[in-house]
């Protein structure tokens, strides 16, 4: 998060780095083989602000699409900070660790934030972030 910069402020997390290793794929998430790998069709979940994480990952997955592991939604707001705004962050659906926690980035005190909310709790400026598909490189591609 320390290389995530929106508006000249540093993105920071509350939650430490054994806290953050814990979080992996959820079960139905696929993720390409490879160094590298792009997300399609991506949407920051603004259809899902003020619902639970818990509804909102199956109407995600009625509609074809994927929720964001913690890993994408980083690499996300590294690249297009200008994604995260004051009042519309994003859930991390994809990532989970086995309790009721769902990461989610915001803004907080100007700055961008990796934290974490329960699944069963709605707000009015977090969404649920999803993506169209993930598309690995061709073999023999390096970057």
């Amino acid at each position: 998060m320390h290389l995530v910069e929106r508006k000249n402020k540093t993105g920071f997390s509350v939650m430490d780095s054994d806290d953050i290793n814990r979080f992996k794929p959820i079960e139905g998430i696929t993720i390409p083989d490879g160094m590298a790998y792009m997300l399609a069709d991506i949407d920051t979940g603004k259809q899902t602000l003020n619902v639970t994480p818990n509804e909102a990952l199956p109407t995600i997955l009625q509609q074809n699409r994927s929720p964001l592991t913690l890993e994408e939604g980083i690499a996300l707001i590294t690249h297009y900070p200008e994604l995260l705004g004051k009042n519309n962050g994003f859930s991390l659906l994809a990532s989970r660790c086995g309790d009721r926690r769902v990461t989610a980035l915001w803004i907080s005190g100007g700055r961008p934030k990796l934290g974490w909310c329960w699944a069963g709790n709605p707000h009015t400026w977090l969404g649920s972030a999803s993506c169209g598909g993930r598309r690995g490189l061709p073999a023999g591609n390096s970057l």
